[in-house]
């Protein structure tokens, strides 16, 4: 019997420490490290926000495990966006709809009023609000803003048909007329993170020649994530 009961003890302290080591993944110097993303068409080094941990967190996490290595950038809308994070594009086959993959898991929705839609932030994919109205993010999916630059009339237009009414913050505005992005998504999708150095190679995927069949938007030639890691911060602006 004490024999029965120290096998079963012995069993609990394993799980316990296995479960204790899958939480610690993500340690405290990790989020003082940027995101180096080399892709097949160059490298984008990406700073996260503080200000959502929930998605900062996770991103580190799949980073440190490997899980964006060798996936494809499947989604790729030119003066929009370029999007990532699906595992079942990692072997999939040319023409083969993507976009449905992920870790079996959702994200809490981190909204800041200071991480807007500009050219360069990362930005989660999510559902629709027809099947996820409290906007919780995909667990892997992530896209980078290309965006556009607009005049005043297009922001107006955007705060009328498109936010609601929401105003857009002056300081916001003039990097939406300089910078360019993507206001309409501003407090829909959770931003967390901004690429600081490889903007060039934002534009190169996104003027890669895409599908415009079953597999609709994705690049006809593979552009692929060779791997993603955390490298030591860098002073960048």
């Amino acid at each position: 019997m004490n024999k029965l009961l120290c096998v079963l003890l012995c069993v609990v302290l394993s799980l316990i420490t296995a479960a204790q080591k899958k939480d610690s993944i993500v340690r405290k110097k990790d989020r003082k490290r940027d995101v180096l993303m080399q892709t097949t068409m160059g490298d984008m080094l990406i700073r996260l926000s503080d200000s959502t941990p929930l998605h900062r967190d996770n991103f580190l996490k799949l980073v440190k495990t490997g899980y964006y290595d060798s996936i494809l950038f499947h989604r790729v809308i030119s003066n929009f966006m370029i999007q990532a994070g699906d595992p079942n594009s990692r072997r999939a086959e040319k023409g083969i709809p993507l976009g449905n993959g992920g870790p079996g898991y959702t994200i809490p929705a981190e909204f800041r009023t200071t991480l807007f839609h500009k050219k360069g932030v990362i930005a989660a994919a999510r559902t629709g609000d027809n099947v996820n109205p409290q906007k919780a993010s995909s667990g892997s999916q992530f896209y980078i803003v290309q965006g556009r630059i607009f005049t005043d009339a297009g922001l107006d237009s955007i705060e009328t048909f498109r936010l609601g009414g929401r105003k857009i913050p002056e300081a916001q505005r003039q990097v939406y007329k300089t910078i360019g992005g993507t206001p309409h998504l501003d407090q829909n999708y959770t931003v967390y993170g901004e690429v600081v150095k490889g903007m060039d190679v934002i534009d190169k995927i996104a003027r890669v020649e895409t599908s415009r069949g079953a597999d609709r938007d994705r690049p006809l030639e593979n552009v692929r994530i060779i791997k993603a890691k955390l490298v030591k911060r860098k002073k960048y602006f």
